[in-house]
C-alpha cells in the first residue's frame, strides 16, 4: 500500500545513532545515508521503506499528532528487542510490549528522540 514513510528530525546525527541501534532488531538495514537524510529497508535489493530526514523547507521538524509508523516483527522476541533498544538509545516508553486488541496482536509503543511515535508489532500466535 505504501511505498515509503518519512519522519522528520531536528538532529540528524542523533537520529542516525538512534535508528542504527533500533532498526536491526527488526532485521532492517540502512540502505542510504547522506548529509540530510538516511533510509532503512529489508534487504540490499529492496527500496528503502523508512526515511528520516531534515525537512526540505528548512523549517523545524514537528511531530504528527496521531501519526505512527508500525513496524512488522516476525516474533514477539523482536518486539521486545525493539522496545529495549529504543529505551537504551534514548527513546521514550509509550506502552510496554504486550497483547492488545486480540489474542495475536503483540505490540509496543515508543517515541524516538524527536518525539515521533513508533510501534513494533507481531501478529504471530506464540
Amino acid at each position: 500500500m505504501f511505498h515509503y514513510i518519512t519522519l522528520g528530525t531536528n538532529d540528524l546525527a542523533r537520529a542516525k545513532t538512534f535508528y542504527a541501534a533500533v532498526m536491526p532488531t527488526l532485521g532492517l538495514i540502512q540502505r542510504h545515508a547522506d548529509d540530510t537524510e538516511f533510509a532503512y529497508g529489508t534487504g540490499p535489493d529492496d527500496e528503502p521503506a523508512l526515511w528520516v530526514t531534515e525537512p526540505y523547507d528548512g523549517q523545524p521538524a514537528t511531530v504528527g499528532n496521531g501519526s505512527m509508523p508500525a513496524f512488522a516483527a516476525q516474533t514477539r522476541a523482536q518486539v521486545d528487542a525493539f522496545y529495549a533498544a529504543v529505551l537504551a538509545a534514548g527513546g521514550l516508553d509509550e506502552g510496554a510490549p504486550g497483547l492488545r486488541y486480540r489474542a495475536n496482536f503483540y505490540s509496543c509503543y515508543v517515541r524516538d528522540p524527536d518525539g515521533n511515535k513508533l510501534s513494533a508489532l507481531c501478529l504471530a500466535a506464540e
